[in-house]
């Protein structure tokens, strides 16, 4: 269970809307990492419409989009506090901004990143982590070919300067995309500068103090487990058949997709409560719920 901060608002199961004279802030509640991870989910739905110019959206509108039931998500959202109105619906920028807030990213975090390989200098070029509240701050790499080269606006950094460079750039976040061996090392410096939440690519346990959240990304697992729901789905691999009929049962017109109600993928994980994620956590491979 994750404890978060919920802001003032609307009722999610139909209250008025807030405005003069708003409901007090609720106290703070454990929210269960199953729900953390899909109010990261709806966020991400929420921005695809506030950029289509939606200003409006019903519950059903929403948990569609998020691959979820209304149910849950109205049960997901009550934890928040108040949120909508009945027969209208959520506003779609006072529920981000909530659900921002919730998730601690009203207040922003700066990211240093180690390891500035093929994936490390993808993931630093990417722009969606400054529309989310995540800047990259800093790159650092052991490499003499790499370090003092530049990655957009950045110059990576020797990692012998990890500790006082992640500490002089206010870093919240560590990120390492570095080779299994190095991982641990690397995480070591990281907790010593005074990082608190780590997330590794490695596919390796890292070791960290109980203060520290530490997920990992481990890309094969993902796969493996994509490997097992399209097995399980009764998909035949492109390449063993180019005449794929549809299971006995599974009637369609021709041209339409399967369209399933479940989400996609699965999250496997042990141990303690990381914060992000559909169960408690130390050591998990991230897999949205």
């Amino acid at each position: 269970m994750t404890q978060l901060h919920p802001p003032q608002g609307e009722d999610a199961r139909g209250t008025a809307e807030s405005g003069e004279g708003a409901t007090p802030t609720p106290p703070v509640r454990d929210i269960p990492q199953a729900t953390v991870t899909r109010l990261a989910t709806y966020l991400r739905v929420l921005g695809a419409f506030a950029e289509a110019g939606t200003l409006i959206v019903s519950s059903e509108e929403l948990a569609a989009a998020a691959g979820v039931g209304s149910a849950k998500l109205r049960k997901d959202l009550s934890f928040l506090g108040p949120n909508g109105v009945r027969g209208v619906g959520y506003d779609v920028l006072r529920l981000q901004s909530r659900i921002e807030a919730a998730l601690g990213l009203d207040r922003g975090h700066r990211v240093v990143l180690v390891g500035v390989g093929s994936l490390g200098r993808a993931l630093a070029r990417y722009p969606g982590f400054d529309r989310r509240g995540f800047t990259m701050a800093g790159l650092f790499d052991s490499d003499p070919d790499v370090v003092g080269t530049r990655v957009g606006d950045l110059v990576v950094r020797h990692v012998d300067d990890l500790e006082n460079g992640a500490r002089e750039l206010g870093a919240t976040i560590g990120v390492v995309a570095t080779p299994d061996e190095a991982a641990q090392r690397v995480c070591d410096r990281l907790v010593l500068a005074g990082v608190r939440s780590i997330l590794s690519f490695a596919p390796v346990e890292l070791d960290v103090p109980d203060h520290v959240e530490i997920r990992r990304v481990d890309l094969s697992v993902e796969m493996q487990v994509l490997s097992f729901n399209s097995t399980r789905n009764g998909e035949t691999p492109r390449a063993a058949t180019a005449d794929v009929r549809p299971a006995a049962g599974d009637v369609r017109p021709a041209g339409i997709p399967r369209v399933s109600t479940r989400s996609s993928a699965r999250r496997t994980t042990t141990g303690k409560a990381g914060p992000m994620g559909s169960a408690a956590t130390r050591n998990g491979s991230v897999i949205a719920p």
